[in-house]
């Protein structure tokens, strides 16, 4: 059986030392167990490098069992030949179990009992004091390296070559011995001291940032602590402000209750007044006729006909007419507009609350103070409204029984006169509620004006995302990437019919519209000599020229024709000052009634705007014509 000793060594994996179990042959030609291979390279990961020639394969090879190969193993087996160490020597009898070393010491390997005091990195052995001595002792052991007892000494080992690991190799993360220098000399390995050094230089580098980061981290924690602390102080500064302010609102409205109800108190007076007298007079008249009925009777009684004559002569000179009772009413007129004044103070009420509650805050602060925030919107009106009574009782007109014309034809809760902190409030009443107010119109160029001011940051707080709608693509137009990426095909693609579909110009609109709120997106434009963006009602035409964007009174929009730049709305053309900026920002407020066009860059700088009292959802809208030109629609982080 000797002879087949080689062969049972050339038939052993060089992985795992033993003959091989479902051996595979890579592409390089070398064989190893599957199992082992797939082992090997599951930890490697790619690129995958033969474990016997180092040879790179950047894809997992794809490999088939060595039926062959596979069969000889088995026959060598049967044979009774069993692999040799690769050495070449017999295998060794299994050594005994050494006695376990003391707690947190190394065992001598020689004696195995008295704890060691040096390891030999030569004979990979550690040492007690008394086996020592030959190292100290003899000239022969004179260039072994002593050093304090290693735990682990197997794991210094390499297992391929069983040589000491005294290399490092930064590319591949892993210590090598000197002979693994060879398959490792494209990288640079340095000795294990050096590596070490250099890589405890990076971790005391890495400790002082990991100290700075935890010192950082700590002001943080102090800073957002104490702007925590400054909120809760300023929203309950702001929560008491706002209670005073409802209380003198409720006390305003209280005032002009009880005006209102001594208004209806002191017409109920006077009609009861007026109905009293003509009580006391009808009760008269019958007190007089009920004395005359009784006379009469009393004469019809009489039997002496002289006295008769006499009496019934003058009872029948006294004449009776019928009792007048002249109508009075209340003035239904200034009661109805009383009723009317408050119902339509109730309803505007009700839609500034509304409206408060719904829109979103139009002044976020830059100053980092969250107090600050709406106090314009919100409080200012109110302010306003305390300087206004002094100024209305100069002209405060005496209020008269009787109601006149003027009285009838100011339908406000209560006295108008006594209602102006509700005026400007927003809330007054009266035959103008269906109007727009002066106010209303200045708090909309308010909010317009601070969206003209915001930084980029501040405007990417209303980002929306959406995709293009494919029912509304022109036939030239190509939707790419998801949807969100328009431009011009070369050929006309054969899109299905669709009502929504463009059919004269190049256009698309989004997926998505807007009835409400605050909306913002940016378009990224390539090659912009002939493109447009906008936004459009959903009625918006789809045939013929005006279906063109800007081109009818249903979208806003700003174009690119060659070198020049326009904004157009309802076929109207105003021409705008050239940009660098290859990004357009569409900023739309439905709530206020305006849509901004930046252009963006470092800096956003205002292209146009449109002030307009939107009547329907809105969508936008993308203009592309000629060959090359692209929009895309920006995604944010």
């Amino acid at each position: 059986m000797a002879e087949l000793v080689p062969l049972a060594e050339e038939l052993s994996c060089s992985i795992c030392l033993e003959p091989f179990k479902g051996p595979v042959t890579t592409p390089c030609g070398h064989n190893f167990c599957g199992a082992c291979l797939d082992e090997t390279w599951a930890v490697q990961g790619p690129p995958y490098l033969c474990p016997q020639c180092r040879a790179v394969h950047p894809a997992r090879p794809q490999l088939r069992k060595n039926t062959v190969l596979c069969a000889v193993v088995e026959q060598l087996l049967q044979a009774g030949a069993a692999p040799q160490p690769p050495d070449g020597r017999p295998p060794a009898a299994p050594a005994p179990a050494p006695a376990p070393a003391p707690t947190g010491q190394v065992a001598c390997d020689h004696c195995l009992k008295a704890p060691a005091v040096r390891t030999c990195m030569v004979c990979m052995a550690s040492f007690c004091q008394e086996h020592l001595q030959p190292h100290l002792d003899s000239p022969a052991f004179r260039d072994h390296q002593l050093q304090p007892p290693v735990k682990d000494l197997l794991r210094r080992k390499c297992a391929e070559h069983n040589r000491l690991r005294d290399f490092f190799c930064p590319q591949h993360d892993e210590c090598i011995c000197h002979i693994c220098l060879i398959e490792h000399k494209a990288c640079s390995p340095a000795s294990l001291s050096q590596a070490s050094a250099d890589l405890e230089t990076k971790l005391k580098h890495k400790l002082t940032v990991i100290y700075d980061q935890i010192s950082g981290a700590s002001r943080a924690l102090e800073d957002v602590r104490t702007r925590q602390q400054d909120v809760q102080e300023t929203a309950s500064q702001k929560m008491k402000q706002l209670r005073q302010e409802c209380m003198e609102i409720k006390a305003l409205i209280d005032g002009a209750e009880a005006i209102s109800i001594q208004k209806i108190r002191e017409e109920e007076k006077r009609v009861n007044t007026k109905l009293g007298n003509i009580y006391q007079i009808l009760l008269k008249k019958k007190s007089e006729i009920q004395t005359l009925k009784e006379e009469v009777e009393l004469a019809l009684i009489k039997r002496d006909e002289f006295e008769f004559l006499e009496k019934a002569k003058k009872l029948q000179g006294i004449s009776t007419k019928p009792l007048y009772v002249p109508k009075v009413d209340l003035n239904q007129e200034l009661i109805k507009g009383i009723c009317q004044g408050t119902s339509n103070l109730k309803e505007r009420l009700k839609h500034y609350i509304r409206q408060s509650q719904d829109q979103k805050a139009e002044e976020p602060t830059s100053s980092g103070n969250p107090g600050e925030h709406g106090s314009a919107s919100t409080h200012k009106p109110i302010h306003f409204a305390k300087k206004l009574p002094k100024e209305e009782r100069k002209t405060k007109k005496p209020a008269t029984a009787s109601a006149s014309a003027s009285s009838v034809k100011m339908p406000t809760f209560g006295a108008p006169e006594q209602l102006p902190d509700l005026k400007q409030a927003g809330l007054e009443t009266g035959a103008k509620a269906t109007s727009e107010q002066p106010n209303l119109v200045s708090l909309k160029a308010k909010v317009l004006e601070n969206f003209l001011l915001k930084s980029r940051p501040e405007l990417l707080e209303y980002a929306v995302k959406f995709s293009l709608d494919y029912n509304t693509a022109h036939n030239k137009v190509a939707l790419l990437e998801n949807y969100t990426v328009a431009s011009v095909a070369d050929l006309p693609l054969n899109y299905q019919p669709h009502p929504k579909r463009f059919t004269y110009c190049s256009q698309v609109l989004g997926l998505h519209c807007y009835k409400k709120g605050i909306h913002y997106w940016e378009v990224e434009l390539q090659k912009n000599n002939f493109c447009g963006v906008g936004i459009c009602y959903g009625s918006m035409p789809r045939q013929g020229p005006e279906s063109r964007l800007g081109r009818n009174s249903a979208s806003w929009c700003v174009e690119w024709f060659n070198t020049k730049i326009s904004a157009w709305h309802n076929n109207v053309e105003k021409m705008l000052p050239s940009t660098k900026a290859t990004r357009v920002g569409v900023l739309l407020n439905c709530d206020h009634g305006f849509v901004i066009f930046f252009g963006v860059s470092d800096k956003v700088h205002l292209m146009y705007k449109y002030r307009v009292d939107f009547t329907e959802a809105l969508y936008p809208a993308f203009w592309v014509f000629s060959a090359g030109a692209m929009l895309s629609i920006c995604s944010y982080k």
